[in-house]
């Protein structure tokens, strides 16, 4: 046999890195830490728990109007079991998904190619930089006069609020490219879609990701206040009626079930963030070996 023959399979061997000995020991570190984390976790939860019951039971609030847990979250429980309570869910997490939706390919598209043109970047600048600060709460009247009580009121609030949020995190994308990886390319032909898709997109993949999970916290936020102040129905307006009936403890395992809702769409766009830029530096020096 040749030794061209065997240098491949020899450098191949040479170059498999063997099994790291201290990979067990770092696993074991990081399951420690995971189970100090979710144990720090369930502590804090027993804590507020345990204040929450002691500021009506002593008096400190009026439990009328601050009912303690041991009245909040049988409620809650009983919610669980009602389909009207999960109806609600589906209107809230419909109008939420649309307004996400349309948000987020609008901004992407808007700030890529905005990103990419310099004398349009420098033309929206002042428009973009007096839109951002507008608070989307304050276009509720004008929606309600446009679009009257129905459901495109809500989804205009929605897709403003969430607009900007991924917007700006691709212009800051676009604008991250290394200038000399971008004049490498261009020197070599690359046209300006393979450019786009080879260089620009996988540079401001994580500035996306980034602004879609905040995009999703604020569009489910925007929803249900959308649904408080215009009549939509959902979790908003279950919660107004609630209030208006004088039934505290449902309000409050109302508020409970919206933050559990924030809580894992938050859980669910990390993860989905993590998953799709478990290339990237950033995921992999925080994951644990």
């Amino acid at each position: 046999m040749q030794p061209s023959a065997l240098a491949p399979a020899a450098v191949a061997r040479a170059s498999t890195p063997a099994p790291s000995s201290s990979s067990s020991p770092r696993r074991g570190r990081g399951r420690r830490r995971a189970a100090r984390r979710a144990g720090l976790g369930a502590l804090g939860i027993v804590l507020f728990v345990g204040v929450w019951q002691l500021v009506p039971t002593a008096g400190l609030l009026d439990g009328r109007y601050f009912p303690p847990p041991t009245a909040v979250l049988p409620r809650l429980a009983t919610d669980l079991g009602d389909l009207e309570f999960w109806r609600n869910i589906r209107r809230t997490m419909s109008t939420w998904a649309i307004g996400l939706v349309v948000a987020t390919s609008a901004a992407t598209v808007l700030a890529t190619v905005i990103g990419l043109v310099p004398f349009l970047r420098s033309a929206t600048h002042t428009t973009v930089e007096f839109l951002r600060p507008i608070p989307s709460v304050a276009l509720i009247p004008l929606c309600v006069l446009v679009f009257g009580i129905q459901p495109q009121a809500a989804l205009v609030i929605i897709v403003f609020a969430s607009f900007w949020q991924v917007f700006v995190q691709v212009l800051y994308g676009v604008a991250d490219v290394d200038s000399v990886a971008r004049d490498t390319a261009r020197s070599f032909g690359l046209g300006r879609w393979s450019r786009v898709r080879h260089l620009v997109l996988p540079t401001a993949l994580p500035y996306l990701m980034t602004g879609v999970r905040l995009a999703a916290a604020v569009a489910l936020i925007l929803a249900i206040t959308a649904e408080m102040f215009i009549g939509n129905p959902g979790l908003g307006r279950a919660l107004i009626f609630a209030q208006s009936a004088g039934d505290y403890p449902q309000v409050y395992a109302l508020v409970i079930a919206t933050g559990l809702l924030g809580l894992g769409v938050n859980l669910v766009f990390r993860l989905v963030e993590r998953r799709a830029l478990s290339w990237h530096q950033s995921v992999r020096g925080e994951e644990v070996p």
